[in-house]
């Protein structure tokens, strides 16, 4: 595992002044990440920048499934099935710590909108598509089947449900062991730097940005080939800065997730179902908490602070009551949640309502490569056409030939374990290693499940620096932690560990309450905030826990 941190922000930035480069991909989330590894391990000269923190737009913020697209097939969206479909089962080989089978059941009652044989023929049909194997391909249940699996289910009206696979992640880490590979191929890659111009040849061609470091508020000069906009939700406004947002624009829409505790929602089976006005909706399990979602509403507020409103609650609350009659879940019982914007494709003079959840790249005439829409599952697919039409672009104008992508069988970083198969014995075996070290057998496994390869690094530190955590008065497992997130995944803020390098704001809200302080003192000593930084962040930190129980009351 490479260095990978904000300890040389300064020679970073300095780097990506005084180099010059084949490729500058803007954004760090899935697409980004995705598209840095591909450019940089065909041996492309690689830079990759992120205004926010990795993932911290939509790429953390979704229903942390790496899903075949089930509900495209109602829209008889064929080939995206096919493809999206085949793409879960490549993820997760390159990455089995971090992406996992889960049998997903979806209930059917009188009057809903799945019979018995729509949705027999659609998971037959999906399955077909999406290269399922064997082992995985739907079964049906009846009624009492379906109950035994899942006692909560409603009753009054249940004709059976249908039985099929799908893949659960942790998008945020998924992402992040995205571009630790790219930076392992060569990739240099910093956060918290924004693009706040493009640089033109005087034919008008793009040939690099303007890049302000958001931390210090120094401007870069970044000189590249090629530029590929991979924003996000921001796209458009990066098209805008390039003065070709035009035709085919963003239709954003929000999506919000509530989280209980399995105590007062105790779910054994994740359970995927229609609501009456048609939408659908998830509740899954995952390390004692319960999350459901996600709810699907026009958005055109600000984009890098989307928020829960009474409204989104109260509307993924009475889908709970009606699904699950007998859970009594109340507003009060939300332990946290989260709210994200996806980025939808909606062409000029079309209907609204026919809005492509496709991904699309745009070329402007200016040569900024910009990729639009798409999902998580299909990062890696999307990443390969961005780059390819890169390679034919220098091939023509440069005479540089580089390869075909190489990323289909190439493990991600901390999936370097031989594939799912092999994972199950790497698993066993560092498991017993952790035990060995004194951690229990449940903290082994959370650690080698966050890690995955790289948990050999977290144990080292987890031995080496038993006195400094002392010192610094943080637990040893949150202190290993801590230093695997400052010094091998680019961690600058307390949010950027709380959120996205542990996901406990969203699933352990009470471990961030616990840890907050002493953290927040270690990161401030060592990356040598000012004072006024350090308010600024805790502060930041705050808002997300407050935000997360408290929505935004809409009359």
């Amino acid at each position: 595992m490479k260095n990978f941190s904000n300890y040389q922000r300064q020679e970073q930035f300095n780097k990506l002044n005084q180099e010059d480069w084949d490729v500058l991909v803007i954004g760090g989330g899935i697409t980004g990440s995705g598209i840095a590894l591909d450019a940089a391990s065909r041996g492309m000269k690689t830079a990759v920048v992120e205004m926010q923190d990795y993932a911290a737009g939509t790429s953390s913020r979704s229903t942390k499934l790496v899903h075949g697209g089930l509900r495209y097939l109602k829209q008889f969206e064929v080939k995206m099935v096919a493809e999206v479909g085949k793409e879960r089962e490549i993820v997760y080989e390159n990455g089995p710590h971090v992406t996992t089978p889960e049998w997903m059941m979806l209930p059917f009652h009188e009057g809903g909108n799945f019979g018995p044989f729509s949705t027999s023929l659609g998971l037959r049909v999906y399955d077909y598509l999406a290269g399922v194997k064997k082992s995985e391909r739907r079964t049906m249940f009846d009624s009492k089947e379906t109950l035994e699996r899942e006692p909560l289910v409603r009753k009054e009206g249940l004709k059976g449900a249908g039985f099929y696979v799908e893949y659960k992640t942790d998008d945020a880490r998924l992402t992040l062991e995205v571009m630790k590979k790219a930076v392992e191929h060569g990739a240099t890659s910093l956060n918290y730097a924004k693009v706040v111009d493009f640089l033109y040849s005087d034919s008008g061609k793009i040939e690099g940005a303007i890049v302000e470091d958001s931390i210090s508020g120094e401007t870069y000069q970044v000189n590249a080939k090629r530029v590929v906009n991979a924003g996000g939700p921001w796209v458009d406004e990066l098209r805008e800065i390039d003065g070709s947002k035009k035709g085919k624009t963003l239709q954003l829409t929000k999506g919000v997730h509530l989280v209980f505790d399995q105590s007062d929602f105790p779910l054994q089976q994740a359970i995927y179902f229609d609501t009456p006005d048609g939408r659908m909706i998830f509740a899954i399990p995952r390390d004692g908490k319960t999350y459901v979602g996600t709810t699907d509403t026009p958005f055109d507020e600000e984009i890098d602070h989307p928020k829960m409103t009474n409204v989104d609650r109260d509307y993924i609350l009475d889908a709970i009551h009606m699904m699950f009659p007998s859970v009594k879940v109340t507003a009060e019982d939300v332990e946290s949640s989260w709210a994200g914007v996806r980025p939808l494709i909606h062409e000029d003079g079309k209907d609204p309502s026919e809005i492509s959840r496709k991904d699309e790249i745009f070329v402007s005439d200016s040569g900024l490569i910009s990729m639009a829409g798409g999902k998580l599952t299909g990062y890696r697919k999307m990443s390969q056409t961005a780059v390819d039409i890169v390679r034919d672009q220098l091939a023509e104008e440069y005479g540089i030939r580089y390869s075909d992508s190489e990323t289909k069988h190439m493990a991600i970083s901390g999936g370097e374990v031989n594939g799912s198969k092999g994972y199950k014995t790497f698993r066993e075996e560092r498991i017993k290693i952790g035990e060995s070290l004194g951690l229990t057998h449940e903290k082994a496994a959370e650690m080698v499940d966050l890690y995955g390869a790289n948990v050999d690094k977290f144990y080292q530190l987890f031995q080496d620096k038993k006195a400094e955590a002392s010192a610094a008065l943080i637990d040893r497992v949150v202190f290993a932690q801590l230093t695997m997130a400052l010094e091998y995944e680019g961690v600058y803020k307390p949010v950027d560990f709380f959120v996205r390098r542990t996901a406990a704001l969203f699933f352990n809200i009470a471990w961030v309450h616990e840890h907050k302080q002493p953290v927040i003192d270690y990161m401030a000593q060592e990356l040598k905030w000012t004072d006024q930084q350090k308010m600024e962040y805790t502060a930041e930190l705050d808002e997300l826990l407050r935000e997360a129980v408290e929505p935004v009351q809409i009359s």
